[in-house]
């Protein structure tokens, strides 16, 4: 059986999961989308939870692609190619109907009765907040933010009001939540005081 095949379950996955959750989406459900025999899935996977992971590892590809889209943009100063990485998945969302982040919505049912998904799900925030971590850094290193930033600190607020405005932003059907977060954090951000060019650390 060709990978062309798993491409498939994936791609479906990704959508189904995203509409329906990881509890009401069924082996079946996805047999039925890609039109595939029961003997393909079990080829490909070894179980509904296997198979979610690996759906999860195909949306964190994605997520990968629009960080090095955003984050990569040597155009523009460091903090905006991390406003442009959230404002990019916010016109994702828009186009899913915003139904908000796969990560969130997979974490909030299942991070507390299965702990690889647990697991999982906190280790790829981590690895966005990670990302963006070094993005931050860049800001700082040129004077756009001050010296003593907690820059892991900043990164994982960035990655946590997100996740709750994209919750909210679901809920609503509307990207309000989702903009009004952004101008809070980079208002508040870029409003931080920094030292003056004759300050001295002593």
């Amino acid at each position: 059986m060709s990978d062309s095949t798993k491409e498939r379950m994936l791609d479906a996955g990704l959508s189904m999961l995203l509409r329906h959750g990881y509890n009401d989406l069924g082996i079946q459900a996805v047999l039925q989308e890609t039109g595939m025999p029961k003997g393909s899935f079990y080829h490909h996977f070894k179980s509904k939870e296997d198979f979610a992971l690996q759906v999860i590892d195909r949306y964190m590809s994605e997520v990968h692609d629009g960080l090095d889209d955003s984050l990569g943009d040597r155009s523009l100063p460091p903090l905006d190619r991390v406003r442009k990485f959230f404002e990019s998945t916010r016109d994702k969302y828009r186009e899913e109907g915003y139904l908000g982040c796969m990560l969130g919505g997979l974490g909030q049912e299942l991070s507390g009765i299965n702990p690889v998904f647990q697991q999982k799900i906190e280790s790829c925030l981590s690895i966005i907040a990670g990302r963006i971590e070094d993005c931050l850094e860049e800001a700082r290193d040129r004077g756009d933010l001050p010296s003593g930033s907690d820059l892991h600190l900043l990164a994982d607020l960035v990655v946590n009001c997100w996740e709750g405005a994209a919750l909210r932003s679901r809920l609503r059907r509307d990207p309000a939540p989702l903009d009004t977060m952004l101008d809070f954090y980079f208002a508040s951000v870029a409003s931080s005081p920094k030292p003056s060019a004759g300050a001295t650390s002593g």
